[in-house]
């Protein structure tokens, strides 16, 4: 029989929120992210759907589906990581299309699925897994370090389990900075069969 580890709930603090305008993958600095059902109003990921891409290859490209993906959700910590092994002096997360910055998660990339960012407003967001580090952030990252072209690809190994994490509106609301966030991790196991 599998061993469970018992769920659990973290508090963390929202340090930044952002939004990727559509025409654009880099994010810009809100004082308020007010969340739908849709994702962000007129964020790049905003929407219900979604059309599968390369990360699907079991669907068809322009395949519809659920759009799991509408907020990419930043961890300071593991940003600094970043950094310091790409030898540069920040990560902004901006320059990677974060819409949520945390701080006080340890790990946070590694947290499991099912689980809910609940903020003050009521606003809570359920995570769908972590986001794998591409080229596209890396070469954000190259046009904003001169002369580093190597960060394209570099990112890609230094970020691997780093990158954050991808999560949809469960239920609408406001996200600030300086709001105090709870997570609940669901009780787990780790399948093995």
């Amino acid at each position: 029989m599998a061993e469970y580890l018992p769920a659990r709930t973290i508090e963390a603090m929202v340090k930044g929120v952002y939004w990727a305008p559509r025409d654009t993958f880099v994010s810009e600095p809100l004082d308020v992210l007010n969340l739908t059902y849709d994702g962000i109003p007129g964020d790049r990921h905003a929407g219900l759907y979604r059309k599968s891409g390369p990360r699907e290859p079991w669907y068809p490209r322009g395949t519809p589906m659920r759009n799991e993906r509408q907020l990419s959700i930043l961890s300071a910590e593991e940003n600094a990581e970043v950094a310091a092994a790409l030898a540069i002096d920040e990560l902004r997360p901006e320059w990677i299309g974060g819409n949520i910055l945390l701080s006080g998660v340890p790990q946070l990339s590694q947290l499991p699925p099912r689980t809910l960012l609940m903020f003050p407003s009521g606003a809570t967001v359920r995570i769908d897994g972590d986001n794998g580090p591409c080229k596209k952030s890396g070469a954000a990252i190259a046009a904003n370090v001169p002369g580093r072209p190597d960060l394209e690809l570099g990112f890609v190994k230094a970020a691997k389990h780093k990158r954050g994490l991808l999560g949809w509106v469960e239920r609408e609301g406001e996200v600030r900075p300086g709001d105090v966030v709870r997570l609940r991790v669901w009780e787990q196991s780790l399948y093995t069969a």
